[in-house]
């Protein structure tokens, strides 16, 4: 499965969101240097969906904020993925569509 995502490096916080737009969006701490933000969004990644970090794949995007990646998942994780990141979305920015 390929996942497309906006990646905000150098943050305050580690999070996952999805924008107004529908896209996911990762703010991830580790500085945009040296490939530093890459390795840790994929670690990232994978503690989010409980696999290991061999099972994801930065495929596009290695120095761009927009980023595809291959994750080794079925739907049914991914599904449960999503539900996770849009409830953390309710909680963080309530009354927002």
């Amino acid at each position: 499965m390929i996942l497309h995502l906006k990646v905000k490096p150098g943050s305050r916080i580690d999070q996952l969101f999805y924008d107004a737009a529908g896209l996911l969006n990762a703010k991830i701490k580790a500085p945009a240097q040296d490939g530093k933000a890459n390795a840790y969004l994929i670690e990232f990644l994978a503690k989010q969906l409980g696999i290991a970090k061999s099972n994801v794949t930065l495929v596009a995007g290695f120095t761009n904020p927009h980023k595809r990646i291959e994750v080794d998942i079925t739907e049914d994780v991914f599904e449960r993925f999503r539900g996770k990141i849009a409830s953390q979305n309710e909680l963080s920015f309530p009354g927002k569509i």
